[in-house]
This record gives C-alpha cells, structure tokens and sequence, in this order.
C-alpha cells in the first residue's frame, strides 16, 4: 500500500500550463502503476495518463494526447503529469492512483483496478 498526495493544481488561463505531481510514501513505489484520473462536476471520472512501474509504457486519453505527458522519477517516488495547451474542458478535480504490478509495461485505464487514491487537486482553467 501506498499513500498518495497531489499538488500542483490551480487556475490557468486557456492555453496555459500546470505541472500535477503525485508524491507516494513507501519503499515499494516502484513496484506500482500509476494513474492520472479527473472528474469535473456533474460527470463520471475519466482517465487522462498511466505510465507503468518502469516508465516504459504510458497512455493518454485522446483529449490529452500531444498537450499532456506523464513522467515519473521512481528515486524521488513522484510522478508527474505536465499539462500544456490547457482548454476550459480541462477543469476537474485531478486525482493520482497506484495499483501495484508484477510487469514492468502494466498500465491500466480502469479506475476500479487501482488500490490506492489521493486526495485530489482542482485545476480550473479559464477561457
């Protein structure tokens, strides 16, 4: 198990960029993929990034692909999900998951499968 906190969040203008970090306690974090999840008012969470425990495999949303990168730096036990060109559809509140794994290219972009969530940062970002 391991204890995950954002920071990073914040308002923006359109076209503007945040960097989201996801810091996890433990010795173990890089045994865990990871997540990037957001959910905005009145709709379902969606996956935005996962990067797998090496690194090695990532995924994006369509949304994001070209305007988001995840990254993780298993030494400081963080991942981080840069975001650039940011849109008013961006605003959420953006949520880390850790779900541990055996392969080193395991990514998933099914919130149920993960065990391990943050608290949430709220990035707003307007037009």
């Amino acid at each position: 198990q391991v204890q995950l906190v954002e920071s990073g969040g914040g308002l923006v203008q359109a076209g503007g960029s945040l960097r989201l970090s996801c810091a996890a306690s433990g010795r173990t974090f890089s045994r865990y993929a990871v997540g990037w999840f957001r959910q905005a008012p009145g709709k379902e969470r969606e996956f935005v990034s996962a990067i797998s425990r090496s690194g090695l495999s990532i995924d994006y949303t369509d949304s994001v692909k070209g305007r988001f990168a995840i990254s993780r730096d298993n030494a400081k036990g963080t991942v981080y999900l840069q975001m650039n060109s940011l849109k008013p559809e961006d605003t959420a509140v953006y949520s880390c998951a850790a779900i541990r794994a055996e392969s080193t290219y395991y990514t998933s972009i099914n919130p149920i499968l993960y065990t391990d969530w943050g608290q949430g940062t709220q990035v707003t970002v307007s037009s």
